[in-house]
C-alpha cells in the first residue's frame, strides 16, 4: 500500500519543482508539468523543449489538464483527511532515508556512500527514541515556563511595589525635613528675637547714659560760666559755695559694654544649633528592613518597631529577601566583625523572639529558629522564656525591655535585662558570614505592648556605645 501511494504521488509530481502539480499542463509528449514552472523554464531555455525529453513542443498557448487536476485535488483531500505515516525518502533514489548513530545525522545510503561500515537506523525508530526523550523533558520544560511566568509576574509586582514604596518614602522624608525645617525656623526667630532684644536694651541703656552725661555736661557750664563772670572780682563770697567735688570731680569714661555681643549670636552658630537639634531626636541602633519583612507583620513608619498583623495579612512581592512563613524580619544592618548592642522595649507582649540570624538563613521554607538553623534567639511564648528548646529559663522578675549583645570576634550572642544588668541567656558559636539583628512577633492578645520596638537615645548613639562598654 505504501509502495502505491509513492507510485501515485510520483505521477502527480512535477519534474521541474519535485512537488505536488499546480495548474498542471501536458505537452504532445505526453509529460505534464506546472504551467508557471514550464513558462519560467521555456523562458531561461530561450525556447520552448520538454524539460524531460527535450522534444520542441509545437503549443502556443497552455491549456490546464483538469482531469490531472481532479486528480491532484482527489489525492491532497486525502492528504488532508487521512494522512498516511510520514516516511522520509531521498528525492533522488526514493529510499528511506536512515539515522547515522555515529556522526548523529539524517543520512541516504545510497547517496552517501562515506557511511558504508557505519551504524544506520531507521529514521522512524530514531525519532520515537528522541520522542520519548522529550516527553518528560517537555514537561520540564513547562515547568521552567510557568516558572519564569512566575517570576515576570513577581518582577511587575515589584516593579509597582517600587513605585509605591517610592511615593510613602518621599512623603516620609518631607515629614521629617518639614519637621527640621520647622524646628530651624522656630530656632531662627528665637534667635532673630534674642538679638533685636539685646539691640533693643543696649541701646536703651547708651540713651540714658547719653542723657545721664548731657546733664553733667549742663551743671559743669553753668559752673564754668558763673566762674569765668565772677573770676575778675577780687572779693566775691560765691566762690565758697562752690562744691568742691565738681574740682576735685574724676573724668567721665566712655560706657563699657554698649555694643551688641555678636560673638555670642554667631559663635559656632551651626554647631550650637545642631547640638540643640541632637537633643530632640533619637538614634536608633537598628533599623528593620521592610523588603524582609513578611505579610504577615507591619512595620512602623520610622522603620523601628514591629507588630503582627491582624485579619488580612499584607500584599508584598516574594522578593528573595523576604520571609514567606512566620511573622519575622531582619534588621537592614548586618555584621561581620566587632561588638554591637541594642535594646528592644518587649513591654508585657507575650508571644515574641529577638536575637540574631545568619544573611543565608532559608527565608521561604518553615524552619524553626534554632541554632541549627541560622537562628540564635530568646523566646518569650506563654509568660516563660526559653532558648526555643522545652527547656525554661528562671528569671527572678519580667523584665519589659532586653539587651542584646553581638560579639562577632568571640561568636556570643548574649541576653541581658538592662535594669539591673542580669544575664538571661548566652549562645556561643562561630560567625562565619553577615549577622543580622532578627525579630519575630506574634499575636498581642490582651496585652497593652503592640508593637516590639527598638530603643533609642537622644543622642548621636554614644549612650548606646557606653552601656555597650559595660557589659
Amino acid at each position: 500500500m505504501a509502495e502505491e501511494t509513492t507510485v501515485f504521488k510520483s505521477y502527480l509530481t512535477c519534474q521541474v519543482c519535485c512537488e505536488t502539480f499546480k495548474e498542471p499542463v501536458s505537452l504532445g509528449c505526453c509529460h505534464n508539468f506546472c504551467r508557471s514552472c514550464l513558462e519560467s523554464f521555456w523562458e531561461l531555455a530561450k525556447n520552448k523543449n520538454c524539460p524531460t525529453c527535450r522534444r520542441k513542443s509545437s503549443k502556443d498557448n497552455l491549456y490546464i489538464n483538469f482531469g490531472l487536476q481532479e486528480l491532484v485535488d482527489s489525492y491532497a483531500g486525502r492528504q488532508r483527511a487521512d494522512p498516511p505515516e510520514s516516511r522520509a525518502v531521498c528525492r533522488t533514489h526514493t529510499q528511506d532515508l536512515k539515522w547515522c548513530e555515529e556522526e548523529h545525522r539524517v543520512v541516504c545510503p545510497v547517496c552517501d556512500q562515506q557511511v558504508h561500515g557505519l551504524t544506520l537506523v531507521p529514521l522512524e525508530d530514531e525519532v520515537r527514541n528522541v520522542k520519548k526523550l522529550l516527553k518528560p523533558q517537555l514537561e520540564s520544560l513547562k515547568r521552567r515556563r510557568n516558572t519564569y511566568k512566575e517570576i515576570s509576574d513577581t518582577c511587575g509586582y515589584m516593579a509597582q511595589h517600587c513605585k509605591k514604596q517610592l511615593g510613602e518614602t518621599e512623603r516620609r522624608i518631607k515629614a521629617e525635613f518639614d519637621q527640621l525645617h520647622k524646628f530651624l525656623i522656630q530656632e531662627e526667630e528665637g534667635r532673630m528675637a534674642a538679638l533685636r532684644e539685646e539691640e533693643k536694651q543696649k541701646r536703651e541703656t547708651i540713651i540714658l547714659e547719653q542723657e545721664n552725661i548731657q546733664a553733667q555736661m549742663y551743671v559743669l557750664s553753668e559752673v564754668i560760666s558763673a566762674v569765668e563772670q565772677d573770676l575778675p572780682l577780687k572779693d566775691n563770697a560765691a566762690f565758697l559755695t562752690i562744691p568742691r567735688d565738681l574740682w576735685s570731680g574724676s573724668a567721665p569714661q566712655v560706657l563699657r559694654g554698649g555694643l551688641m555681643d555678636v560673638a555670642k549670636h554667631l559663635g559656632n552658630l551651626a554647631f550650637r544649633v545642631w547640638e540643640k537639634m541632637r537633643e530632640k531626636i533619637r538614634f536608633t541602633p537598628v533599623i528593620l528592613d521592610p523588603n524582609t519583612a513578611s505579610n504577615r507583620v507591619v512595620i512602623s513608619e520610622d522603620l523601628t518597631s514591629v507588630r503582627h498583623k491582624t485579619g488580612q495579612w499584607q500584599n508584598h512581592p516574594d522578593n528573595p529577601e523576604r520571609f514567606r512563613d512566620y511573622s519575622n524580619v531582619l534588621g537592614s544592618e548586618g555584621f561581620t566583625s566587632g561588638r554591637h548592642s541594642w535594646e528592644v522595649e518587649v513591654g508585657d507582649h507575650p508571644d515574641w523572639r529577638i536575637g540574631v540570624a545568619k544573611e543565608t538563613v532559608d527565608r521561604k521554607g518553615g524552619l524553626y529558629a534554632s541554632p541549627e538553623n541560622g537562628f540564635w534567639c530568646l523566646f518569650h511564648y506563654k509568660g516563660g522564656y526559653s532558648n526555643g528548646s522545652t527547656e525554661r529559663l528562671n528569671l527572678e522578675r519580667n523584665p519589659t525591655r532586653i539587651r542584646v549583645l553581638l560579639d562577632c570576634g568571640r561568636g556570643d550572642v548574649s541576653f541581658y535585662d538592662p535594669e539591673v544588668n542580669d544575664p538571661i541567656l548566652s549562645y556561643r558559636g562561630t560567625f562565619s558570614e553577615k549577622i543580622f539583628p532578627f525579630f519575630c512577633v506574634w499575636e498581642a492578645g490582651e496585652a497593652q505592648t503592640r508593637d516590639v520596638m527598638v530603643c533609642g537615645a537622644k543622642s548621636d548613639g554614644n549612650v548606646v556605645r557606653e552601656e555597650l562598654n559595660t557589659v
